[in-house]
């Protein structure tokens, strides 16, 4: 591949271009379904093939193909070439590369159980006993689960990225993930439905570390007792405690998706939507102090981990927000020539068909110097919501909803009795505002986060430690 790679950019620059990338991807897919306890699919799908950028007189084309003989490539190379004149032609403003730390190496996880270690039957069979499991535990109080989707998934993705000006970087990461929807009936007291993820940048060892059947079991015993114990929750102005499962998605949603370069030049507004910062927003309040919001796609074993990006620019931990101000936005080499600065790696792409385009990785809450115990205390009347059932956000990233599932009423710094479905509606600043106190835990959650048009759907984590809120308005349902 590697001189397939050399003889694309050498043939873009002979036609003309002033830089140049290729991209060498092979993703080797295996799934596993199960519903309601029964095998609905399995899959084992390959794809591979080389995508290319060319930049000629400030227009930018791309182009990908499956047919990778030296024919189909030059054939390649001239589509490519001929759309970025084209482009040159209708835009208004050139596009650039920006200056960025172009990488050179490799990067391999080597996992310490390989996928094709564990026959499809053994997989199948740990599914069968988490969901088994599940089921056992819920009907255990009186509670049925007639909704079950578990599926198991395996990816192995190999890139080999060069570009014009020196990236020369090959990659080899295996990730693994298990997606779980869950509904549970009672017939006097309704539905309630929870949806969770793990996944990681290793091999079967983390499959392994979770226990399946154990975290089944859990998941469908707390919505049984949500059934049957939760009390309604009335509306309230109170303090509220959020735990790391909810921090991660408002991180995500409020802080990862605003802070993309290319959402905020306007250029995912009939897409992914807006935002509500400006190009000029750095150092805009939106938080209290105790607010740090991280962007790392370089945690070991984390589900969005790379090393360099697909420009082949050295990836970093990025702050988003820092001390409750905006502090730096998500960019790739096109999107930093603009904004005046150096590109922070996070141009990604799901797919060799799909162009490389502004994407989070792993987006959090920095960790802070409470114990759990410690957010409790000095609250008189609150709620602590530990995950949420479903949420919603405006497309400028402002607005936003989230419904808790598992919360409980805290008095006197004390967890109490289950409440049913308590609903924090909130504008992004009012919500970091909100924080006065950040948890010393950290925990993720796997989540495929899309973007762009075709949809690219791309493995991220999301997470912090929990979070205390004071004097909020939470909303309820009857």
């Amino acid at each position: 591949m590697e001189d397939y790679l050399e003889m694309i950019m050498d043939l873009a620059s002979k036609h003309g271009a002033t830089y140049s990338e290729a991209r060498y991807q092979s993703d080797t897919y295996e799934s596993i379904l199960l519903k309601n306890g029964m095998p609905e699919m399995t899959s084992f799908d390959v794809r591979k093939g080389i995508a290319m950028r060319a930049l000629v007189g400030g227009g930018l084309g791309f182009g990908a193909t499956n047919l990778m003989t030296k024919r189909d490539l030059k054939a390649l190379v001239g589509r490519v070439v001929h759309l970025a004149k084209a482009s040159s032609k209708v835009i208004r403003t050139p596009i650039s590369m920006g200056q960025a730390d172009i990488g050179k190496g490799t990067v391999e996880i080597k996992p310490r159980i390989g996928f094709d270690a564990v026959p499809m039957e053994a997989r199948l069979d740990l599914l069968k006993e988490a969901d088994s499991a599940g089921v056992k535990s819920a009907e255990a109080v009186g509670v049925k689960l007639p909704g079950r989707y578990v599926s198991l998934d395996a990816l192995v993705t190999e890139k080999f990225v060069m570009t014009s000006d020196g990236a020369r970087v090959h990659s080899i990461i295996p990730k693994v993930s298990v997606d779980a929807f869950l509904t549970a009936f009672e017939p006097q007291r309704g539905i309630v439905q929870r949806t969770f993820s793990l996944g990681e940048s290793s091999g079967w060892e983390s499959v392994e570390r979770w226990d399946l059947p154990e975290r089944i079991e859990k998941e469908a015993r707390s919505l049984a007792d949500i059934l049957v114990k939760a009390t309604p929750m009335k509306g309230e102005r109170c303090d509220v405690v959020l735990g790391p499962e909810v921090v991660g998605i408002i991180s995500h949603e409020s802080s990862g998706h605003p802070g993309e370069a290319d959402r905020i030049l306007g250029r995912e507004a009939a897409q992914a939507g807006e935002t509500y910062l400006q190009r000029d927003s750095i150092g805009m309040k939106v938080g209290s102090d105790v607010v740090n919001v991280i962007e790392d796609p370089t945690i070991p074993r984390s589900f969005g981990f790379y090393l360099y990006d697909d420009e082949g620019v050295k990836a970093r931990r990025r702050y988003l927000i820092k001390q409750g101000k905006i502090h730096e936005f998500l960019h790739n080499r096109e999107t930093a020539h603009v904004f005046g600065v150096e590109s922070n790696a996070s141009s990604r792409s799901v797919a060799y068909n799909r162009e490389p385009i502004v994407r989070m990785a792993n987006t959090f809450v920095e960790a802070g110097d409470r114990k759990f115990e410690e957010l409790l205390e000095g609250i008189e009347n609150g709620v602590y919501v530990k995950n949420f059932m479903e949420w919603n956000i405006d497309d400028r990233r402002y607005n936003q909803k989230y419904v808790g599932l598992e919360a409980y009423r805290i008095e006197k710094g004390q967890l109490k009795g289950l409440l049913r479905n308590p609903i924090m509606e909130m504008t992004t600043t009012s919500l970091w505002s909100a924080v006065d106190a950040v948890g010393k835990d950290l925990e993720f959650s796997a989540a495929s986060c899309g973007k762009g048009d075709p949809m690219q759907g791309i493995p991220v984590w999301t997470g912090g430690p929990h979070i205390r809120l004071r004097n909020i308005r939470l909303g309820g349902v009857s």
